[in-house]
């Protein structure tokens, strides 16, 4: 017994020691968390209970020229159901009401929502899908039906909303305004004047401090460390709307009609070399044509026949030869190395002058006029190129800029065909934004300006940032040069190879080129055509310039040449800007604003100008990018909700105009 009792008291000790040593534990524990750990533990308590949200800052606006919306943010919806949030009371009286609603907004049948919704209850599903893309007025519809009205814990309504970027006139210069956007690893990327421009056009986020009150519910703190968002700044494009919208449907008709891979068009204002125009159209697998790539920036490769211009230009500058001296055409073939020369006309043009060569586009005149005279110093001529900065890449603010390759006579590639080659564009590339940039100098004078884009960021009516015309080069040549220049660039549409798109009611200057592309690939069963026309318009006045490249047209009808593709584009747009011009003899004010155009917009604009240019017109039933115009041209601000036709305007029609003021459209 007395073993027993001894063996009890053993047990009892040891059970007191260790909870002596539990306790021990436990209060080293407490001691440690309190004063070794006890910032750690107290700013995890305060992280999950009080913590920083980000304030989105509100990004900028993008601005034609004329005041027209080409790029704005809009409020995106998608609406989820919590279906085990509803009492089951609620959600039998109100699941068939609800059902109904949502078959009128979303357009489908009654009961596929409601054995949808049935089925999410049974299935307990917390985050089932009702709608996604939904603008702030079918939202707030939503947020009113039958269960769903009563909040997100007795209703069950999920509500995530975000921030989109849309394009009021459509997909018209989609790849010039272009985007930015989040990579699957967090990094950004982007294309156009929302990517070059993003350090205006984003803005700064804030940040606010709030406290967890409930289940998914924080309030704001008022804290010292509050910073609110800085909105971003709009950009004002130079892209004017009007000749956009021609330029992109002239383009489309053509690529069309030849089924092409692809084209670009550039118009380009003479003196500010400010872009009125750019598209970039590609060809999909069914048919249809997008904006997919800046083909005028990026797209770099021989140009043919257009360089011909700076074999002139630098032959007459350097005096090396006039425009009268005349050539033989040896039947349309010349060989250098072995390697012929030909003319597209067959059995070529017998003897020539060298402006007439230059009119038909004789590849023999004008390689002759090169070979000929720079054959001893080939870098007599290589180095005029590089002068004029035609070597160079034009420095746009955009990435991806194609580089320009001219070659030298110290490059281990150069060869005896290189002179000859370079004389009708071939072993050169350029960027058809390069070449306009050329052929615009010539319109201009000599004054060779760099093309842009932007052309002012601003904050409301404050102006941030201005940017004004820049000289690449202030004299190309002699202005004799150009004067002969401009001569036979007239003479090519008159006479030459562009005498198909002769009008005697407008003047054009230009010149025609039809360049063989991937020629040298796998044999040349890759080769395929570009054919192009740059020139300028009027011819006596240049007040616009232009390109056209059409990438692959079909040959079926043998009919792939600049002329007959390209330069049908040129003539459209040349046309329908200074449609009511009778005759070049007598333009008087090539400035005059043109208000004629095939959309209904225009006339509507041209109707109300005069009528409510001191108050605010009825835009209700109106397109959208049609309203945009009008309030843009107008001289308001406009933002805008969704999309379709106006539904609401927030300054009704018949109010005084405020210039300052912002108009918000409400769109269905």
């Amino acid at each position: 017994m007395a073993i027993e009792d001894k063996n009890i008291s053993y047990r009892i000790y040891l059970v007191a020691f260790v909870i002596f040593m539990m306790a021990l534990a436990i209060a080293i524990k407490l001691t440690n968390i309190q004063w070794v750990e006890g910032d750690y533990y107290r700013k995890l308590a305060k992280d999950r209970t009080v913590k920083n949200f980000v304030i989105p800052a509100n990004k900028g606006n993008i601005y034609s020229a004329d005041g027209s919306l080409l790029a704005t943010s809009i409020p995106n919806y998608e609406i989820r159901f919590d279906a085990i949030a509803p009492k089951a009371e609620a959600f039998e009286k109100n699941v068939k009401p609800l059902a109904d609603s949502l078959s009128l907004l979303l357009k489908k049948p009654s009961g596929f929502y409601l054995n949808e919704l049935r089925k999410a209850r049974a299935n307990k599903n917390r985050y089932y899908l009702i709608a996604r893309n939904l603008s702030y007025t079918e939202f707030v519809k939503i947020k009113g039906f039958p269960l769903f009205k009563l909040g997100p814990y007795k209703g069950g309504i999920i509500v995530e909303q975000e921030t989109v970027r849309e394009h009021p006139i459509g997909e018209i210069a989609e790849r010039t305004i272009g985007y930015e956007r989040k990579n699957p690893d967090g990094t950004a990327t982007g294309k156009g004047i929302e990517w070059a421009y993003r350090k205006f056009l984003d803005g700064k986020d804030g940040k606010i401090l709030k406290q967890k009150i409930a289940k998914g519910q924080w309030k704001p703190i008022s804290d010292v460390n509050q910073v609110d968002p800085q909105d971003g700044y709009d950009v004002l494009s130079t892209i004017d709307v009007y000749i956009q919208d021609i330029a992109h449907h002239a383009l489309l008709k053509q690529l069309e009609l030849y089924q092409a891979d692809h084209g670009c068009v550039v118009v380009m204002e003479t003196k500010t070399g400010n872009i009125k125009a750019i598209s970039n159209l590609g060809r999909h697998n069914d048919g249809t044509y997008f904006e997919t790539t800046n083909y005028a920036y990026t797209e770099s490769h021989e140009p043919g026949s257009t360089f011909k211009l700076v074999d002139l230009m630098i032959l007459l500058e350097d005096k090396k030869i006039d425009t009268s001296a005349v050539f033989n055409t040896y039947g349309g073939v010349i060989k250098y190395s072995g390697k012929s020369v030909r003319d597209s006309h067959e059995g070529g043009y017998g003897k020539i002058s060298l402006a007439r060569g230059f009119e038909v586009s004789s590849n023999t005149v004008m390689v002759q006029a090169v070979y000929n005279n720079y054959k001893n110093n080939p870098s007599q001529f290589v180095n005029h190129i590089n002068a004029i900065g035609l070597n160079k890449k034009l420095g746009l603010e955009f990435k991806g800029e194609g580089a320009p390759f001219i070659p030298q006579p110290s490059d281990k590639n150069w060869s005896n065909i290189s002179l000859p080659w370079m004389a009708f564009g071939y072993g050169v590339s350029v960027t058809p934004l390069q070449t306009l940039t050329f052929y615009n100098a010539v319109a201009n004078d000599g004054k060779m300006v760099k093309p842009q884009l932007v052309s002012e960021i601003k904050q409301w009516d404050k102006t941030i940032k201005k940017y004004n015309t820049v000289v690449l080069n202030p004299k190309i040549c002699s202005t004799e040069t150009i004067l002969k220049l401009k001569a036979v660039l007239q003479n090519v549409v008159k006479k030459g190879t562009g005498a198909k798109l002769y009008s005697k009611d407008f003047s054009m200057a230009g010149k025609t080129g039809t360049a063989a592309v991937n020629y040298a690939k796998n044999g040349g069963s890759e080769k395929y055509y570009a054919s192009s026309f740059v020139g300028y318009f009027p011819a006596e006045s240049p007040k616009y310039s232009c390109i056209v490249v059409v990438h692959k047209p079909n040959t079926a009808n043998n009919n792939y040449y600049g002329a007959d593709v390209a330069g049908p584009v040129f003539k459209r747009i040349a046309q329908k800007i200074f449609t009511d011009a009778p005759s070049t003899n007598e333009i008087n004010n090539i400035n005059k604003k043109i208000l004629k155009q095939e959309k209904d917009y225009d006339s509507y604009y041209a109707k109300t100008q005069k009528e409510q240019s001191s108050t605010i017109p009825n835009a209700k039933g109106m397109a959208g990018m049609d309203a945009v115009a009008l309030f843009g041209n107008l001289g308001l601000k406009v933002k805008i909700i969704g999309v379709g036709k106006v539904k609401k305007q927030s300054i009704q029609a018949g109010q005084t105009l405020d210039k300052n003021a912002t108009i918000i459209l409400e769109l269905s």
